[in-house]
Order: structure tokens, then C-alpha cells, then sequence
């Protein structure tokens, strides 16, 4: 019986997997083919690359989407992070549940409804749709997901460090900046790069407020795909792939080198 659950539960994992990851490497193979039809393997060729370096059309708007990406994702962030420490340092104040509700609103709110608000208040306030009213939104939708990130990690954080610097003299000011940021810097740079990630990937809520000169990448590849699917947003799709890929890899080792570090520094006080 626990073989078959076993070969069963295998089965499972492996089929899973192959949904979720299969597409991903025929799309990234098929950024290789000679051909031009998608479908039809014509043998090995890098030219869709050369020839998307050449499209200005997706040249433009790569470099739309990394201004709002980066930008919208520092905002958030700085954003993201004060109104975690408001609702985890300052648990009574009036109005404490509204302002939780406003600021975690987003993340069960359909991007749908999100984004048509945002276009109606863009139109009400008279802001012409474009780079601006891109990052703005941007900046509403994923201030959000830094502040869960950032309360997360305060929960945990022992004040006592915070109690001890001030006892021997520090401001409050030169410890949140000497003893806290860099307690929580890794809580606040992961939700940097989950804002930039949804910053890069928006769709929906960028078609409701972007404007002439502001086209995302993903507004983009959509419109193209409806008309069928090119070898050159393959290969697009291919270089977003790599860019994450590497992201997910430097975050990885760089959170495991701080644990080894923490860890032999604990050793040596411990020495000590």
C-alpha cells in the first residue's frame, strides 16, 4: 500500500511539474528555431534574438517597463515599509482599522475593479494616461505586498536591540537606521523585487491606465499574440525567463551567505 501511494504520489509530482514547467521550456526552445512558424522545428538559429533587438516597437516598451518596474517598486517599498511599522510599532491609534484595510485592500481586490477605479480617478483629477498614471498604479498595487512583507519580519523582531541601543545613548532615529533596517533590509529588499516582479508582469490594471508613449512589455507581447504568436516574443519571453531566473539565483545565495554569516558570528560570541 505505501509503494502504490507512493509510485502514486510520484505520478502526481511529476505530471504537475511537467504542466507548470513544460510550456516554459518549449517556448524557450522554440526561441531557437530557424523557422518563423512557432510550431515547426526548422533547426538551431539565434537571428529571432538579433531581430528583437532590432524591433523597436519591443525596445520601447522593455524600456518602459524597467522605468515603472524600478521606480514603482522603490516607491512601494519605502511606502510598503513605513505602513508596516506603523501597524506593527503603533497597535492603537484611531482609525488603525481602516488604515489596515486600506492598505492591504489591494490584495484581494480584482485587478479589474482596480484598475477601472484608477481610471476613473485619473480622469476625474484631469491626469493625461501615461508613464505617470502607470507607475502611480503600479505603486497602489504592490505597496501591499511589501507591507505583508515587512510586518512579517517585525512580528518577529526582538525590540530588546532596540531598547538596549537607546539605553546607551542612541536617538530612536540613529536606531531604526544602525539597529532595525538592518535587522529587516532582507524582508525589505525581497519585497522590492516581489513589487518589481508584479510591476513587470501587470497587465490588466496597465491597459486601464497607460496612455500614448506608455506601453508596457506585457501590453505589447498581448497585443502581438492576438495576432499570433512570433518567434521574436519567444525569445522576448525567453530573456524575461533568464533575467528572473538569475534574480531568483543572486537572492538565493546572497540570503545564504547572511545565514552563514549570522551563524558564525553567533558561534563566536558564543566563544566569546
Amino acid at each position: 500500500m505505501n509503494a502504490t501511494w507512493s509510485r502514486f504520489n510520484v505520478t502526481s509530482v511529476v505530471l504537475g511539474f511537467a504542466f507548470l514547467y513544460l510550456p516554459i521550456v518549449l517556448l524557450v526552445v522554440f526561441s531557437f528555431n530557424e523557422s518563423k512558424l512557432v510550431t515547426v522545428w526548422g533547426g538551431f538559429s539565434t537571428k529571432w534574438y538579433v531581430s528583437l533587438f532590432h524591433n523597436q516597437g519591443l525596445m520601447d516598451a522593455t524600456w518602459v517597463t524597467a522605468r515603472v518596474g524600478v521606480i514603482s517598486a522603490t516607491v512601494a517599498t519605502v511606502l510598503g515599509t513605513l505602513a508596516a511599522l506603523t501597524l506593527t510599532r503603533y497597535t492603537r491609534f484611531r482609525g488603525r482599522i481602516l488604515f489596515s484595510g486600506m492598505v492591504f485592500a489591494p490584495l484581494v481586490m480584482p485587478e479589474v475593479i482596480t484598475g477601472l477605479s484608477l481610471l476613473l480617478l485619473f480622469v476625474a483629477v484631469g491626469l493625461d494616461r501615461g508613464f505617470l498614471t502607470v507607475t502611480l498604479a503600479h505603486i497602489t498595487l504592490t505597496m501591499c505586498f511589501v507591507a505583508v512583507v515587512v510586518q512579517s519580519r517585525l512580528v518577529s523582531f526582538d525590540r530588546s536591540l532596540e531598547e538596549a541601543a537607546m539605553d546607551l545613548g542612541a536617538t530612536p532615529v540613529k536606531t531604526f537606521f544602525q539597529i532595525t533596517l538592518p535587522v529587516i533590509m532582507p524582508a525589505i529588499v525581497s519585497g522590492w523585487m516581489l513589487a518589481f516582479t508584479l510591476s513587470l508582469d501587470d497587465l490588466v490594471i496597465a491597459s486601464f491606465t497607460s496612455g500614448p508613449g506608455a506601453t508596457t512589455l506585457p501590453m505589447k507581447i498581448y497585443s502581438q499574440v492576438r495576432l499570433g504568436v512570433t518567434p521574436e516574443i519567444n525569445a522576448a519571453c525567453t530573456i524575461l525567463i533568464a533575467v528572473v531566473a538569475v534574480g531568483v539565483i543572486i537572492a538565493s545565495v546572497a540570503n545564504k551567505r547572511r545565514e552563514v554569516q549570522r551563524q558564525l558570528d553567533e558561534q563566536a560570541a558564543q566563544r566569546g
